[in-house]
This record gives C-alpha cells, structure tokens and sequence, in this order.
C-alpha cells in the first residue's frame, strides 16, 4: 500500500501537468492507455493470456465505469488544486472504504479505530479551513466524488479476487479506462503535443506500478486496516507541491496534516496489537 500511494503520487503530478493543457477525459483516457503496454507485459510473463479470463463481468464492468467517473473528477481537480490540497480532501476515501467494508465485507471494526478515523476526519476539515470555503468549489466536489468511485472501486477488488486473477483485474480495468474515457473525450480530442510524450510516458510506468501494488494490497490485506496508510500521501503532495511547483502548505495544512499522520500512526498501531492477541 505504501509503494501504492507513492507511485499514484508520481502518477498524480504528471495527471496535473497533463490538465493544463488537455480535457479531463482525454487524460483519463490516456492515463489507462499509457498503462496498458506494461501491464499486457507482465500479465504475459506471470499468468499468460488465460489469466486474463473474465468470471464476473457485472463488477468488472462496475469497476470500469467508477474508473472513468474517478479519474475525470481527479484531473478536473488537479487543474486548479494543489496536489495536497487534493490529497487532503480525498483522505475521505478511506474513511468510506472503512465504513462500507462493515455491510459489503462482513469487517469488523473497533470503537477505537473507529474513533481514530473520525479524528483523522477532524483533520481533513482542518486542512478544508474552518469557514468551509473548499468544500463548495466544484474541484474540491469532484475530489469528494472522485474518493468515493476510488471506495466502491477497491471494496470491488475484494469481491473480485475471490473469482478472477490479478492481472484481470488490474488489465480490464485499463482497458476499460482507456476505451471508455476515450469514447466519452472524443468530440473535443486535443492533438498530443510531441513535448508531452515523456509526461505520457512517466504516468503509464506510475500508473502500472501503483494499480498492481494496490490491486494486490486490497486483495490480500483487510480493507479497514490497510486504507489509513493513504494518508502518507499527504507527504508526497506536500513535496510534489514544492518542488515541482513552488508551492508550501501554511500553518493550519501542517495542523491538519499532523492530526490525520497521529490518526493513521494510532490506527496503524491497533491493528498490530489486535493481530498479536489473535496470534500470541
């Protein structure tokens, strides 16, 4: 899940680079097409093409659809949001992923970990600013509606790693990314500029590290324990932030940031307790 959020980090500041100068949907389209070739690459090398057999095509069909939804809302923020100012609204996704992983995955989540999420959640408002200005933006919306596609999305995973093969998973779901975006972006198709290549290119490479790390961390880890450590990408968004666009979180994102950093430690420290007493 760390390599996960690190590599989506990557993968996010070439996305925003991409929004100045292309429509959400199109860098959708192309952020599941830049993907493909590595991903078909290693699916041929560990499973071969029988792994990529569909056994249900309802959810991966569901998955395709909440992609393309997600990854248009993402861009569309990207273009006017710092990336941790993004990150920080996004942090929802794992407060979502923890709450439907009760009903849909049969979870069971603590009072105390419940607890330490609603903190996290105290700051993720912090960062939002007390007057609740973010919130009314249609980027900071389309963060929020772009964080819950990413929950139903990864609660998905878990129900489809008990039928279908990872490298299905993770394949379909670029394709689909791909075909779908590309289709819906079509009347306004910008030209690719030849200068945006390598930008292309570092988000296909980012893209595919980060969605089979992912992929794999949802299917063999409890959706409520491992989604605080989203949180460590308010690190990445921070550093992404300035060095690439000069840009310095002030004193209330600090204040945020170390609210939902001692969530996420506390959470990340139940769980270990939690394991041990199950397996002394």
């Amino acid at each position: 899940m760390l390599a996960a959020v690190a590599a989506f980090a990557l993968m996010d500041a070439g996305l925003k680079q991409l929004s100045v100068g292309y429509p959400p949907l199109q860098v959708a389209s192309l952020r599941g097409a830049a993907s493909l070739p590595f991903v078909l690459v290693w699916v041929l090398a560990t499973g071969g093409v029988a792994s990529l057999r569909i056994r249900r095509w309802s959810l991966h069909l569901l998955r395709g659809a909440l992609g393309v939804g997600m990854m248009a809302s993402f861009v569309y923020a990207l273009r006017t949001l710092p990336l941790s100012t993004a990150y920080s609204i996004f942090f929802v996704a794992p407060l979502a992923i923890t709450a439907l992983s009760v009903p849909l995955l049969g979870e069971k989540v603590g009072p105390r970990r419940w607890t330490a999420i609603a903190i996290g959640l105290v700051g993720v408002l912090v960062l939002l600013r007390p007057s609740g200005e973010g919130l009314v933006s249609l980027a900071a919306l389309a963060v929020l509606a772009a964080a819950l596609g990413y929950a139903l999305s990864a609660i998905t995973v878990r129900v489809l790693a008990r039928t279908d093969s990872v490298q299905s998973i993770m394949f379909w779901l670029l394709v689909m990314i791909a075909a779908g975006a590309g289709v819906l972006a079509w009347p306004d198709w910008v030209p690719i500029r030849a200068a945006d290549g390598w930008v292309i290119a570092g988000v296909g490479i980012a893209g595919a590290l980060g969605q089979y790390a992912i992929t794999e961390a949802f299917r063999i880890g409890e959706a409520s324990a491992i989604a605080p450590l989203e949180y460590t990408a308010l690190v990445w968004g921070v550093l992404l932030d300035l060095g690439l666009w000069g840009v310095l979180p002030d004193a209330v994102t600090w204040l945020g940031a170390a609210i939902i950093v001692a969530s996420g430690l506390y959470l990340l420290r139940r769980e270990r307790v939690h394991a041990e007493a199950g397996h002394p």
